[in-house]
């Protein structure tokens, strides 16, 4: 019974790892340092848009049309 239980305190242990490195890449890439231009028309990226989102690397029409083309092909 015992090595039934370290295998699943082990898998436990593997699942809560996983999620909390999940949570440090999520973090790190919200928290990332984005850009003042777009990267698709090289306007400049609003300061509201950067407070709201400091990782943002598109300007917000240019991020609607790339989610809305994303959108049709996934």
């Amino acid at each position: 019974m015992k090595l039934g239980n370290s295998a699943f305190e082990l898998a436990e242990l593997r699942t809560a790892q996983e999620r909390d490195a999940g949570i440090k890449r999520a973090r790190a890439a919200v928290n990332a340092r984005g850009r003042s231009f777009c990267i698709d028309c090289d306007e400049p990226i609003s300061a509201a848009r950067r407070e709201a989102m400091p990782s943002a690397e598109r300007c917000l029409a240019c991020q609607i049309r790339n989610e809305r083309r994303r959108g049709r092909r996934g």
